[in-house]
C-alpha cells in the first residue's frame, strides 16, 4: 500500500500542477540585444504532511560505474528526495546545484535516520543544501538577429504572416549560454557539485523543463533558425556538440551529466551538411569531420548488431537503442521507481527483472520516444505496458534510415578530399539500405515496420517512423512503381486529415495514456511526413488525390492490413452534438467529419489541377500551422490589429489569464485548441522544434496557408449546431483534455 499511496498522490500532485501552473519567460523585444531571463525555482511543496515520517524504501539499487558523483546519481539520497516527492517534477531537484561542498551535502545527508526521518526534514535539508535549478544558465544575445527575415516574404495572408514574425521573435527568450559564475567544478572537488555540463557557446533550449541543450530537438530548431537567418547560432549550436564528442566520444541525450549513458537520434551529421549547404561555410569541416567519424564509430561500436533475415537469410550490420543502465533515470527517479516497485504486480520483480526495466526504460529514452506502444510487448495502459518494453530487442526504421543518410552526407561532405573514406561510408550506407528493405519493408502493406528480435519478424503496428526512410532516400521499389502505391505509402495522412482535426498522430494506438501514441501529435513527425512527400518523383504525382466509393471512407484507400486495424477499432474524433463529447460516426463515408471539396477543413484551399502530393503537402501544412496557431491563440495569444485575446471567460477554461500564449512541445489530432498530454510530466510551452518547424513550414508552404478557423473554446455545452464554413468537430476545452489525461493517469495507478 505504500507505493501505491506514493502514486496516488504523485498523480493528484500532477493534477495540481497542471492545473495551476504558469508559463514563466524572458521577455525582450524582437531585435534587442538581451532579454530579461527570470529563473523561477520551485518551492519544495510534498504531498504529506511536514511532520509524516518518509514512506519506507525498495532497497537501493547498483550503483552506476556511468553516472558521475553521490548526489544526482542513483544512491541513498536520490532516493531518499524522491520517495519524500518534495517537488512534483523528479527532474526538479537533480537540476539544482548544491550550495555546499559534495563532501558537507554528503555529512548532512548522513544525520538522517531514514527510519524515523520526517519530510520536514528532507525539506530543509533540500532548501538549506541546494541553490535553484537553472542557476547555471543565462540568457544569451543573439548574433545578427534581424527581426523581419526575408522568409516572412513568403507568407501572403497578413495574420499568418504576423504570427511567424512572432514566433521568429521567440528565438530571443530561449536562447542561453553557460552562467560562468554559477557553475561548480569539476567533481569530486570544489565548493559546490552540479549535473549541468558547461557548454562553451550559445545555443537553443527547448523549454519548460528543458533548459539545456538537448541533442535530437536542435535539429529542427536549426531548420527553424536557418529560416531566420541565424547562421551563428547555427554555428555555435554544432561547436557545443563537437565539443561533447570530444569529451565523451558521443554526443548526450542533453547536457546533464545524468543524460551520460545515452545518446538520442544521431542528427548531428544531418545538422553540419544542412549548415554547410545553406551557408556554405566549409571551414567547419576541418573540425567536423573527424568528430562526425567518431559519433559514427560510437553508434557502430555501441549500438550495432548482426541481424539475419528470416525472409532472404542475408545478415546485416543494424543498429538498435540499448542503454548500459541498472537503476532508475536520475530526473525521472521516482516514475521509474514506481514502474518497477508497482504493488500491482502480482509477483514482485525479482533484482534481475528490474535492472532490466531500468534499462528498457532508459533505452526507451534514447529512442527519443519516451514512451510509445511502438515499443511495448504488449500495449497496456500505465505500468503493466511500460514493463513489457523491448526496445533492445527492436530494430527500429528511424535510428536505421537516419545512419544510413548520415554515412551518404558524410561521403558528400569529403568531396575528393578523402576517397577511401567516402568510398567506406558508401559501401556501409548501402548495407543498411539492403538491411532496411529486407528487414523493415512490407512491400504487401506498403508500410515499414521495426523488426522484432523477439519474434524474428516485423512488427505489426503502425507509426509515423514509416516515413524515416523515404525522408532519408531510401524509396522502395514498389513505391516507385506507380501512383497507387505512391499513394498509398501515404494513405494514412489522407486518413487522418479527413477523419481527426488535427495533423497526424504518431500511432493509432490510444489507450496506453504515453505521449508518443495517439492522440499525440509532434512537429518533428509534420516536418519528416512533408519531407518524404516532397521526395516523392514528381511522375508519380500528377494523378489527383484518390477518392473512395460513394459508400466508403478514406479507410478504404489504406492498403490492406497497413493500420493494423479495421475501420471501427481506430480511435474516434469526439464532436459537440447533442450529448457533449459524443463520437463523430466511426464507419463509412461520414467517418471523414473534416472532408470538404477538394480539401479538409483548415487544410487550404484546393487548386485546379493539383496532384495528390501536392494536396496532402498544403492540407497537412496548413493543419500542423492551425494546431500551432489556435493552441497558442487559447492560451492567451493575440496579435495587435489582427487577432485580438480571447475574452476572460474562454481564458479561464485553458488556465490562461494573463498567459501571452502557449507554443507546446505536443498537439493533439483531436483538437487543434489543445496541446497534446500524457507521459510521465506535464506539457511543456516554449518550444523549441514546434517553433523551428512552423518556421519551415511559413517559409516553404507560406503561399498556400490560409487563416485558421479555431473551434470556440468552450468547457461543455448540450447541444450546438454545426457548419461545413465553420470549425467542425472537437470543441472541449484545453482543461478538459488535460482532466482527461489525468483521469487515464490515475487510472493506471490504481488498478
Amino acid at each position: 500500500m505504500m507505493v501505491l499511496s506514493l502514486k496516488v498522490a504523485l498523480v493528484a500532485g500532477l493534477v495540481h500542477t497542471i492545473l495551476a501552473a504558469t508559463i514563466s519567460s524572458t521577455s525582450t523585444t524582437p531585435g534587442t540585444a538581451l532579454p530579461t531571463l527570470t529563473i523561477s525555482t520551485a518551492v519544495a511543496s510534498p504531498s504529506a504532511s511536514l511532520g509524516a515520517t518518509l514512506p519506507s524504501q525498495a532497497p537501493l539499487p547498483p550503483t552506476q560505474g556511468w553516472c558521475i558523483g553521490q548526489i544526482f546519481c542513483a544512491g541513498s539520497l536520490l532516493q531518499t528526495v524522491n520517495i519524500a516527492q518534495v517537488y512534483s517534477d523528479p527532474k526538479t531537484f537533480v537540476d539544482k546545484p548544491t550550495g555546499k561542498s559534495s563532501q558537507q551535502v554528503l555529512a548532512d545527508f548522513s544525520n538522517f535516520n531514514l527510519s524515523t526521518a520526517t519530510e520536514g526534514e528532507v525539506v530543509n535539508f533540500v532548501d538549506n543544501d541546494f541553490l535553484g535549478e537553472g542557476l547555471e544558465l543565462e540568457a544569451a544575445a543573439l548574433t545578427n538577429f534581424n527581426p523581419t527575415p526575408a522568409f516572412l516574404n513568403n507568407v501572403t495572408d497578413p495574420l499568418l504572416k504576423a504570427f511567424a514574425q512572432t514566433v521568429h521573435g521567440y528565438w530571443t527568450q530561449l536562447a542561453r549560454s553557460t552562467n560562468q559564475s554559477a557553475v561548480c567544478e569539476d567533481y569530486p572537488g570544489g565548493t559546490c557539485e552540479g549535473s549541468f555540463i558547461p557548454l562553451n557557446h550559445t545555443f537553443v533550449i527547448p523549454g519548460g523543463r528543458f533548459r539545456e541543450q538537448y541533442y535530437w530537438d536542435s535539429y529542427w530548431i536549426i531548420q527553424g533558425l536557418f529560416q531566420s537567418e541565424l547562421y551563428e547560432t547555427v554555428n555555435t549550436t554544432l561547436q557545443n556538440f563537437m565539443d561533447e564528442i570530444e569529451d565523451f566520444g558521443f554526443i548526450p541525450n542533453g547536457g546533464r551529466i545524468y543524460y551520460l549513458n545515452r545518446s538520442q537520434p544521431p542528427l548531428f551529421i544531418h545538422m553540419v551538411y544542412d549548415y554547410v549547404n545553406v551557408t556554405g561555410d566549409t571551414s567547419i569541416l576541418q573540425r567536423a569531420l573527424p568528430l562526425a567519424e567518431a559519433e559514427l564509430a560510437w553508434w557502430a561500436n555501441n549500438r550495432t548488431i548482426n541481424v539475419t533475415s528470416p525472409y532472404t537469410s542475408r545478415t546485416y550490420m543494424m543498429a538498435h537503442y540499448a542503454v548500459t543502465n541498472t537503476a532508475p533515470r536520475p530526473e525521472s527517479y521516482l516514475t521509474d521507481y514506481l514502474t518497477v516497485h508497482d504493488p500491482t504486480l502480482s509477483t514482485p520483480l525479482t533484482d534481475d527483472q528490474a535492472a532490466e526495466l531500468y534499462s528498457e526504460l532508459a533505452s526507451g529514452a534514447e529512442t527519443g520516444w519516451d514512451y510509445s506502444s511502438r515499443f511495448e510487448a504488449i500495449p497496456q495502459l500505465g505500468n503493466p505496458g511500460l514493463r513489457s518494453l523491448n526496445v533492445k530487442n527492436n530494430i527500429p526504421i528511424c535510428l536505421n534510415s537516419i545512419l544510413y543518410k548520415a554515412r551518404l552526407l558524410l561521403a558528400e561532405l569529403y568531396g575528393t578530399s578523402n576517397a577511401t573514406a567516402s568510398s567506406n561510408h558508401l559501401q556501409v550506407a548501402a548495407g543498411i539500405r539492403e538491411g532496411i528493405l529486407d528487414l523493415l519493408w512490407d512491400p504487401a502493406k506498403l508500410a515499414f515496420y521495426d523488426f522484432n528480435l523477439t519474434s524474428n519478424a516485423r512488427n505489426d503496428i503502425f507509426t509515423a517512423a514509416t516515413y524515416y526512410p523515404v525522408w532519408n532516400g531510401i524509396i522502395p521499389d514498389e513505391v516507385l512503381a506507380s501512383q497507387s502505391n505512391a499513394f498509398g505509402y501515404f494513405a494514412a495522412v489522407n486518413l487522418a486529415v479527413n477523419k481527426y482535426n488535427g495533423t497526424v498522430p504518431v500511432t493509432f494506438v490510444d489507450w496506453t495514456g504515453l505521449q508518443w501514441d495517439a492522440p499525440n501529435c509532434w512537429p518533428p513527425l509534420q516536418y519528416i511526413i512533408l519531407q518524404a512527400l516532397q521526395a516523392i518523383p514528381s511522375n508519380l504525382t500528377t494523378n489527383g488525390l484518390p477518392t473512395p466509393s460513394s459508400d466508403q471512407s478514406t479507410y478504404d484507400l489504406v492498403p490492406a492490413g497497413q493500420l493494423g486495424f479495421t475501420e471501427a477499432q481506430l480511435p474516434g474524433q469526439p464532436i459537440l452534438g447533442s450529448q457533449t463529447n459524443q463520437n463523430a460516426t466511426a464507419t463509412g463515408p461520414a467517418a471523414d467529419i473534416n472532408k470538404l471539396s477538394g480539401t479538409v477543413i483548415n487544410g487550404g484551399n484546393a487548386t485546379a489541377g493539383e496532384g495528390w502530393r501536392d494536396t496532402l503537402q498544403r492540407e497537412l501544412a496548413n493543419r500542423y500551422y492551425v494546431s500551432v496557431l489556435c493552441s497558442w491563440h487559447a492560451t492567451g495569444g493575440s496579435i495587435p490589429g489582427l487577432l485580438p485575446q480571447l475574452p476572460t471567460s474562454e481564458l479561464n477554461i485553458t488556465d490562461s489569464v494573463g498567459n501571452t500564449g502557449n507554443m507546446f512541445e505536443k498537439f493533439s489530432n483531436l483538437n487543434v485548441d489543445a496541446s497534446g498530454g500524457g507521459g510521465e510530466y506535464t506539457v511543456q510551452a516554449g518550444f523549441g522544434w514546434t517553433n523551428g518547424v512552423l518556421l519551415w513550414v511559413a517559409s516553404t508552404y507560406g503561399e498556400q496557408l490560409v487563416a485558421p478557423q479555431c473551434p470556440p473554446v468552450v468547457a461543455a455545452t448540450t447541444s450546438t449546431t454545426t457548419s461545413t464554413s465553420a470549425a467542425v468537430g472537437p470543441q472541449a476545452s484545453s482543461r478538459g483534455v488535460i482532466i482527461a489525461v489525468v483521469m487515464a493517469l490515475l487510472a493506471s495507478v490504481i488498478l
